[in-house]
């Protein structure tokens, strides 16, 4: 019998890596990768990558302008490095983030979507090999809309934890939402003091109610479960169209021999009873809706200042290196 991991992705589930490792990342020959600023820090930690910080700096400094403005440039560039290298390693694609700060300003991260877009370029690197990562807030939404209608750049939707979030994602025809299993499970194992595993993990359950959802009404949008805290979550998803593991959880998949069936099949989505709903064009809907869900609004907002306070982090380690 084939490894567990091998089975997930004969169950029609494409495996991503969730990692800036470059080394974890060819170990398990996964289709695309994925990245963030908590991911990038890590990995920028370790001596291997040291030669990409530097060559972010170095371009930086010939771009001139305040320490600060040098920073920002780096890490841009440091992104974008660590993007170009992944992409000699998957066949697919890599998600690059936009800065979690700009999560409420549409016009800027649409700005910064481009600028990422116009660096990789000069690298050598087309926007088809390319998702722009963009927390599921309103305005990362509308932003998203823009960015794949009117550029052709693909989306991939990240911090994203409720029904109504996904809804507007499939609706502004974006190339992929990214809900994070995980996290859901963490509010409710805080909230209720419950365990849960398998098919009755919340986080589990969310991300079958949307892939089912988007089945039913045909969107193209691609469901990639995301955030796990264990195999047996990913395991309960077989059959999602992508999952975003970590190389952890990877090793544990590729050690194991246990049976992993298709748990997910958009075929048989297409004869739920499922009410159509919509948020892309109403505001006020989309807010209400997601103010209703405490968990969402709670783990955005977390996740919103998680990303922001490691992306300052590496900007302050990437102005000392512009003042070195």
């Amino acid at each position: 019998m084939s490894n567990s991991l091998e089975q997930l992705k004969a169950a029609g589930t494409v495996v991503v890596t969730d990692t800036g490792e470059f080394e974890s990342i060819a170990k398990y020959t996964p289709q695309d990768a994925t990245t963030n600023p908590s991911l990038i820090l890590a990995a920028s930690n370790k001596a291997e990558y040291a030669k990409l910080i530097d060559i972010a700096v170095d371009y930086a400094k010939k771009q001139g302008g305040s320490v600060e403005e040098q920073a920002n440039i780096a890490l841009d560039r440091l992104l974008i490095e660590f993007g170009k290298e992944i992409l000699k390693i998957v066949p697919g694609r890599v998600s690059t983030e936009v800065d979690a700060r700009l999560s409420f300003d549409k016009e800027a991260t649409i700005k910064k979507a481009l600028e990422i877009i116009e660096l990789y370029k000069s690298v050598g690197v087309e926007k088809d090999r390319i998702l722009i990562k963009i927390a599921s807030t309103w305005e990362g939404i509308q932003a998203a809309r823009e960015l794949e209608a009117k550029y052709g750049i693909h989306c991939n939707l990240t911090l994203l934890f409720s029904f109504v979030q996904a809804v507007a994602c499939a609706e502004a025809k974006v190339t992929l939402i990214s809900p994070f299993v995980g996290r859901i499970l963490d509010w409710y194992k805080a909230s209720t003091g419950k365990d849960y595993k398998g098919d009755e993990d919340p986080g589990v359950q969310s991300v079958k109610a949307i892939f089912n959802y988007y089945k039913k009404f045909g969107y193209d949008t691609i469901v990639m479960g995301a955030s796990f805290r264990n195999t047996g979550e990913i395991k309960a998803l077989a059959g999602c169209d992508f999952l975003t593991i970590a190389p952890k959880l990877l090793e544990e998949l590729l050690n194991s021999k246990e049976p992993v069936p298709q748990k997910l099949d958009a075929s048989a989505a297409s004869s739920l009873d499922i009410e159509r709903v919509s948020y892309i064009d109403d505001e006020a809907a989309f807010r209400f809706g997601l103010n209703e869900d405490a968990m969402s609004t709670e783990k955005l907002s977390e996740g919103i200042r998680k990303f922001s306070a490691d992306c300052v982090t590496l900007l302050n380690l990437l102005k000392e290196k512009v003042q070195a």
